[in-house]
């Protein structure tokens, strides 16, 4: 399956919650970083327990990639989009020797 392709399947599926426009912002942005906490909690349990159910893992970082794939449509881009403008921010931070450090503005 392409990037595009995901990404339309849940722009699609969530038109089926209805949301007030005014909210869907903040509906969505508390979405992924409800679904991050699952994820970053499952790597809590990975360091107290010293195991971790890789195929729960997964399923939580594709519940992370349908929210980034909403907001992404949100915002008027593709997957396809934001993934090229990340490949081009890391190639350039490599050519300038900026792949490490902090700030956005490396």
């Amino acid at each position: 399956m392409l990037l595009n392709e995901f990404q339309e399947f849940f722009v699609q599926h969530q038109k089926n919650y209805v949301v007030d426009e005014s909210n869907r912002l903040p509906v969505l942005a508390l979405g992924l970083a409800g679904e991050t906490g699952e994820a970053t909690e499952l790597i809590k349990k990975y360091l107290r327990d010293g195991h971790i159910d890789k195929q729960h893992y997964a399923k939580e970082l594709g519940d992370i990639m349908a929210y980034l794939a909403i907001l992404a449509d949100y915002f008027g881009f593709t997957l396809e989009d934001v993934a090229q403008m990340v490949i081009a921010k890391n190639q350039a931070r490599k050519i300038n020797g900026s792949l490490h450090g902090s700030g956005d503005d490396r």
